[in-house]
């Protein structure tokens, strides 16, 4: 066993030594945080919105005030006509225009009913419901002033209530899908080209015919990747819950060891891809292709996997990361315990045997 630690120690000395795998390693899960959480978000604020407003009176004016002081609205230019609306819209400058009609004050006091219009820029289908969903709240509460909360009769109401994250955060969302990126990226590549890189230089044949099995010897440079991994883990979670305020509810202890089981699988495809092939390029290639578009298209993190159609989600089964990304969800922002979580750690257990078989067994022993 001194042999195997002295191994292990070796590869330590020569990751610490490599500047740009340090970068790699540590610098792209704090960009990839800082740039998810402050750059990238699903709510849309500061939007630029126009108005048409027929009617000209003290509520028309007093909501068109409430949009314009609204955080995500700001009124970027009153229009004259309707002919001016497609105009806007193709020079990009708005994505809203708020219509109100003719004697808007007048229909809404005495009739108690009034049409305004909301129109969207529908070539971002996504921006332009949620930035109409915010229109309609703000006319919601102004309507409910006006009938200080009273029910109308016939009228049905509905109460909404949103459970684990009341505030919308996109930070629950993007901070597990972060962290199931990095880990599938950085476990897989990293081992890989690490191993074929020795391969390419000769180097391989001299950790070959050492005392130590050869096994153990691939073994020792797959261990340091895993320490440092968890490594990343830890930092992805002290930005998670110091920079981006997002809590962990479930036990930090199986999530850690949770992440440890992942870690494992995705050094396990390392191992299998780097038995299979022989450049770095290759290796890099095929972790990129082959490892990081699965992972971001079949996750659930970018793209609703009940939205596919049903052979993608057959696909999606077997690829890690959907697991992951579950597991992570259901600890950190549901606070569920290891009960919950059985089915994708079983899983995840079965594919590490499963992919460290199969390396295993076509491992080259002689590269001649």
């Amino acid at each position: 066993m001194k042999t195997f630690f002295a191994f292990i120690q070796k590869e330590f000395r020569h990751v610490l030594r490599d500047k740009r795998s340090l970068v790699i390693l540590f610098g792209l899960p704090v960009v990839m945080m800082i740039l998810f959480g402050f750059a990238l978000s699903s709510e849309v604020k500061n939007s630029n919105v126009a108005i048409l407003d027929y009617a000209q009176d003290d509520a028309s004016r007093l909501l068109i005030d409430r949009i314009d002081q609204s955080q995500y609205f700001s009124v970027h230019q009153k229009l004259h006509s309707e002919a001016e609306i497609e105009q806007v819209f193709r020079k990009g400058q708005v994505r809203l225009v708020v219509i109100f009609p003719q004697h808007f004050q007048q229909d809404l006091l005495h009739s108690n009913h009034v049409q305004v219009r909301l129109v969207g820029d529908a070539s971002d289908p996504n921006t332009s419901n949620i930035v109409i969903n915010y229109a309609s709240s703000i006319f919601r509460d102004y309507q409910n002033e006006l009938s200080n909360n009273k029910k109308l009769p016939y009228s049905i109401e509905t109460e909404t209530r949103m459970l684990y994250n009341p505030q919308l955060k996109s930070s629950y969302n993007f901070v597990p899908g972060v962290m199931t990126l990095i880990l599938m990226l950085l476990g897989a590549m990293m081992t890989s080209v690490s191993i074929v890189k020795e391969k390419e230089m000769g180097t391989m044949e001299i950790l070959l015919v050492s005392p130590m099995r050869p096994l153990l010897v691939v073994l020792s440079k797959a261990i340091p990747y895993m320490v440092l991994c968890f490594i990343d883990v830890v930092i992805i979670l002290l930005l998670a819950v110091f920079l981006l305020e997002m809590p962990i509810r479930g036990s930090l202890f199986l999530l850690l060891a949770e992440s440890l089981l992942f870690i494992l699988t995705t050094l396990s495809l390392g191992l299998l891809v780097s038995s299979v092939v022989d450049s770095q390029q290759t290796a890099m290639f095929f972790s990129l292709v082959g490892f990081l578009m699965p992972a971001l298209v079949f996750s659930g993190f970018m793209f609703p996997i009940e939205n596919m159609p049903l052979p993608l989600r057959i696909m999606s089964n077997i690829v890690p990361t959907k697991w992951y990304y579950s597991i992570v969800r259901a600890i950190m922002v549901k606070g569920l315990g290891f009960s919950y979580v059985i089915k994708q750690t079983l899983i995840l257990v079965g594919m590490t045997v499963f992919f460290l078989g199969i390396a295993i067994r076509k491992f080259k022993i002689r590269l001649a």
